[in-house]
């Protein structure tokens, strides 16, 4: 059974959709040990403790520079004992010295389908804006895996959406979360933890 942590930095709504896959059995061989907050009072936090999963809080404010916050976050996850990272929500871009310890340890949700509208930058409903100002007839989202570049980790699973013609972006941020994160997500969670991903050339291959 592997530990997975679940780092966060607002609502939960992936990490809400992480335990009730769980809960349901779509997550084989893994469980949520500890979910980590980068801000206090995040509702995500409540998610976990409703659902009697520890929780700790790293702010990020408390900390000089981005790689002094990942040494305190690398610290977290060796203490806990992580198999695997999920970052649901989190707004920290973190440091080489935690991709490095993590290799292909580390899974994100990204609401778009890459290489397209990612990168640094491209967060939250900005994404979504930037797909309709371009005009794509489908969007999505994107579970990788985290390197130290932004959005650059080897691609795991993608879905689609359509894109409606009056879509505003919250609207398009919805049906994507709806449709693809919240079901990918877990999806990639298991499969890891089934040890059902394989690297090839810096690939990921599902097997």
């Amino acid at each position: 059974m592997k530990n997975i942590v679940v780092l966060v930095s607002g609502g939960g709504t992936n990490l809400q959709a992480l335990i009730d896959a769980e809960k349901s059995g779509i997550i084989k061989n893994g469980r949520i040990t500890c979910v980590i907050a980068s801000k206090e009072g995040v509702y995500a936090l409540e998610r976990a403790k409703n659902n009697d999963i520890p929780t700790r809080v790293i702010p990020r404010k408390n900390y000089a520079d981005s790689v002094s916050y990942s040494k305190a976050i690398l610290e977290a996850l060796n203490e806990e004992k992580a198999d695997l990272v999920v970052l649901a929500g989190f707004m920290t871009i973190l440091d080489k010295c935690v991709t490095s310890a993590y290799a292909y340890k580390i899974i994100n949700v990204h609401p778009a389908l890459i290489p397209s509208f990612c990168g640094e930058g491209f967060y939250g409903l900005k994404v979504h804006e930037a797909a309709l100002a371009y005009g794509v007839k489908v969007s999505g989202a994107t579970i990788h895996f985290v390197n130290e570049e932004a959005d650059a980790g080897a691609i795991i699973l993608q879905g689609t959406v359509n894109v409606e013609r009056d879509d505003t972006p919250e609207i398009l941020q919805r049906r994507i979360m709806e449709n693809v994160e919240w079901k990918l997500l877990p999806q990639a969670v298991s499969l890891f933890c089934q040890d059902r991903i394989e690297i090839i050339g810096g690939k990921a291959y599902v097997k």
